[in-house]
């Protein structure tokens, strides 16, 4: 192997020695499927790419503290073709009801399962768990 060809072997395992992989978790790894949360709030982010949709909810408690709740959907494609979504279905600013399962470390953090709009669609979230709403 020539010097040039070998200099360019040893960049590109330098590079990718240096490039974290990014893992993909199980549901029950990152979840509890006993932990159902339902969260009504105002829709303040909305982050809609792969390998998962993630969208960020203001929900007040009983004494009406807001804490900001992350809520993990199923991907763009599989909102798209499955579960009747699409990237106007939400919009910043609006009202929705979740219902999923919480992050087994207690953080604000779920799985969605469902989604309800104000206008009382219900839509199905894509859920790693792998039961249907």
């Amino acid at each position: 192997m020539n010097t040039y060809l070998r200099g360019i072997s040893i960049i590109v395992l330098a590079a990718s020695l240096g490039t974290p992989a990014l893992a993909h978790h199980s549901f029950s790894a990152q979840y509890d499927g006993e932990k159902i949360v339902n969260l009504t709030g105002t829709v303040t982010k909305i982050e809609w790419q792969n390998p998962h949709v993630y969208i960020y909810v203001d929900v007040a408690d009983a004494k009406g503290v807001y804490a900001q709740w992350a809520l993990e959907m199923g991907a763009p494609a599989v909102l798209t073709r499955t579960q009747g979504w699409t990237r106007s279905t939400l919009n910043i600013g609006d009202q929705i009801n979740v219902e999923g399962r919480g992050a087994r470390d207690g953080s604000n953090l779920a799985n969605a399962r469902s989604v309800t709009l104000t206008s009382g669609e219900k839509l199905g979230a894509g859920s790693s768990e792998k039961v249907t709403p």
